[in-house]
């Protein structure tokens, strides 16, 4: 089908109809994204998701149209969230024009996703970027003779310098669906058809959504089922009907119909690379090329990946949660901020707003305080960092290298990142989260987290008071803490309901960070934090103010010490310790060591405390995070399991300190 598209004007009504950046990961979307919006950014959630999409201002021959930057996929059979969302909003958005971003130097793998793409009769648009990167490596592609087999519009490009938008601009105004089209061996095609005229005609890309039900993947038709709906009868009979050509037309294959259609794909895809596609002779690697084989070395590859961890936890842990963190809460606030709301306040007739505002828990002294004087340092170094890493290509690196301990948890090397992330701010790790591709990855991340991975300022307190213990009482609290975190990870990992995806990951070229490009993804970031995160600092001072001021802080308090008493064998006094880790971990680290300093605590509590305030309960920040990512119920639930847990880890090591007779 090749349907005509009227060029765009200023009279065409067409402000809803957005314009999509399609593509692989790593392929530079979101840089060609910057060139075409200005930078002026809005990133919101996908409905009922954690995966961002970014929104921009985009203008086309005097028409302003909206341009959608879509998360990195391989496929358009939606396995991983991020590839339901793109389907998604492929299918919701009727676009004016479908952008497709390829690596030109891995044309093959792009062409695959064209395919699919094609077989939705949408406007398109192939855009190769990164040409400068193939031209290097001597590799070039007949542009003209590529977009004459297509049928439609192909563009050079160089985002990152801007080379060759203009022209991609301006194919814009006349788009047109690609004309090239797959035919499949005599049994996949003669289902195609016969499915096709099962589908209702009103249905967008109907070609597709066959060979999608002939690979086994139902969602992006269930998807236009609900867009456009039918009587649930007349798609039960449809269903039916379907489900028996499938059934006949896998019985004449001996591999999976999803597999013989993708061979046949990638047969098609070569068959056009040999008219159009020129690879580069052999030549001896690149210093970029040695450094990136480094990277992923069996062994070489770890001390590299050691290095990079521990500038990034300097980085982040010591120069942003202590350096940046020490000065915005000590000089910033401390001697500017809040004495000035205080002498404000003093004004203010009614003691109960005074207290609201600068008290003890007051949304000056305390929320904006934490939120900004601790928190707001600490993801400005984060965002910076990582964009560093993602921009210079070793984000994919240290995710393959950490994929081998990583299965030990139930997971892959993907959750690395938020794992580490979370030694600096536990509520910024669980923000991170996001980069995992399904919900059940990125809960059980989450309660890790929560869990058991100390964040910066806490793990300071805490290595301090390793100077009461002995090598034999750091490494048992080191210890019960690993052994812990992979056993609920592992148990996690079987419990929680969905399927943990295969690790599936292209390692990108390594390159040099472009600075334009990681300014501008920081202060993305960073606007979404002041419009997104700053308001739950606020929510949850309010909370503790409303519970100080009805006494129930005291009453939980008192509560505690029977359980702190009997069952971890500790002093009355570090019931509120506790109680003040959740407010701020570090402050609960903090009483532990004045104990400690004070000689309060033996060494046996001590080690028990160490290890339940370590896997005690997040502070209420990372809390509201939970529930701001995962929902009220989720948020409750990691709770519920992680604060009896920590204190029956805790009993347990005092039992076993008590029946071993081992004493410090």
């Amino acid at each position: 089908m090749n349907m005509e598209y009227p060029p765009i004007n200023a009279t065409i009504p067409i402000t809803n109809r957005p314009i999509l950046l399609i593509g692989n990961p790593n392929v530079g979307k979101s840089a060609l994204f910057a060139r075409f919006t200005g930078h002026r950014v809005d990133i919101s959630n996908y409905p009922g998701t954690t995966v961002e999409l970014a929104h921009g201002p985009f203008s086309v021959n005097g028409a302003v149209l909206t341009l959608i930057d879509t998360p990195g996929i391989h496929s358009l059979l939606p396995r991983s969230d991020d590839e339901r969302v793109t389907c998604d909003v492929l299918q919701n958005s009727s676009p004016w024009v479908v952008i497709q971003v390829a690596d030109t130097k891995n044309l093959r793998r792009a062409l695959l996703l064209t395919f699919q793409l094609a077989e939705y009769a949408m406007p398109f648009v192939l855009a190769l970027n990164m040409a400068d990167e193939a031209e290097s490596l001597g590799i070039q592609v007949d542009t003209r003779r590529l977009a004459q087999i297509l049928g439609a519009p192909v563009i050079s490009t160089v985002a990152t310098h801007g080379r060759g938008l203009d022209d991609l601009r301006a194919s814009l105004e006349s788009p047109r669906p690609v004309s090239y089209q797959i035919h499949y061996d005599g049994a996949i095609e003669s289902a195609v058809q016969r499915i096709t005229t099962l589908l209702p005609e009103n249905w967008t890309g109907r070609r597709a959504l066959a060979l999608a039900l002939l690979s086994g993947e139902a969602g992006p038709a269930e998807h236009a089922r609900r867009a456009n709906p039918i009587p649930p009868e007349t798609w039960q009979a449809q269903l039916a009907s379907i489900q028996a050509i499938v059934a006949e037309t896998a019985a004449q294959y001996s591999q999976p119909l999803a597999y013989e259609i993708t061979r046949q794909r990638l047969r098609c895809a070569d068959c056009l690379l040999a008219q159009v596609y020129q690879a580069a002779a052999v030549r001896p690697p690149t210093l970029a090329e040695k450094l990136g084989q480094i990277m992923v070395h069996p062994v070489w590859g770890w001390p590299f990946l050691v290095l990079v961890l521990v500038v990034m936890y300097l980085f982040v842990g010591q120069f942003g949660a202590g350096t940046l963190v020490g000065w915005m809460e000590e000089t910033v606030f401390g001697e500017w901020l809040n004495p000035l709301a205080i002498r404000a306040a003093q004004s203010i007739p009614f003691s109960v707003v005074r207290d609201f505002l600068v008290g003890e828990y007051g949304l000056v002294t305390m929320g904006l305080s934490y939120s900004l004087a601790i928190v707001l340092p600490i993801v400005l170094t984060f965002f910076l960092a990582f964009s560093l890493l993602e921009d210079s290509g070793y984000l994919a690196r240290l995710a393959v290298m950490a994929n081998r301990p990583f299965k030990l948890m139930g997971l892959n090397g993907k959750a690395v990142l938020p794992m580490v992330l979370g030694l600096g701010c536990d509520t910024m790790a669980t923000l991170t989260t996001r980069i995992l591709e399904t919900r059940k990855e990125r809960l059980q991340v989450t309660l890790l987290l929560a869990l058991g991975v100390p964040c910066s300022a806490q793990l300071g307190v805490l290595l301090g008071m390793m100077a009461f213990l002995s090598s034999a009482g750091v490494a048992i609290w080191l210890a019960v803490v690993t052994a812990t975190l992979f056993g609920v990870g592992w148990l996690a990992a079987r419990v929680l309901p969905g399927q943990r995806t295969d690790f599936i990951l292209e390692l990108p070229p390594v390159r040099r960070p472009q600075l334009g490009n990681i300014v501008v993804k920081t202060l993305a970031r960073l606007e979404w934090y002041l419009k997104e995160v700053l308001p739950l600092f606020i929510l949850g001072t309010a909370l503790l103010f409303a519970l100080d001021r009805l006494g129930l802080l005291v009453w939980l308090e008192r509560g505690m010490a029977p359980l702190v008493k009997g069952l971890l064998g500790l002093p009355a006094e570090t019931a509120s310790v506790f109680l003040i880790g959740f407010l701020r971990r570090d402050f609960g680290a903090v009483g532990l060591f004045t104990l400690a300093r004070d000689s309060l605590l033996t060494t046996n509590q001590l080690i028990i405390s160490l290890v339940v305030i370590t896997l005690f309960i997040p502070c209420i920040a990372n809390v509201l995070m939970i529930v701001r990512e995962h929902g009220r119920r989720t948020a409750l639930a990691v709770a519920a399991f992680v604060f009896p847990f920590a204190f029956a880890v805790g009993s347990l090591l005092n039992l076993a300190f008590r029946l071993l007779g081992i004493e410090f």
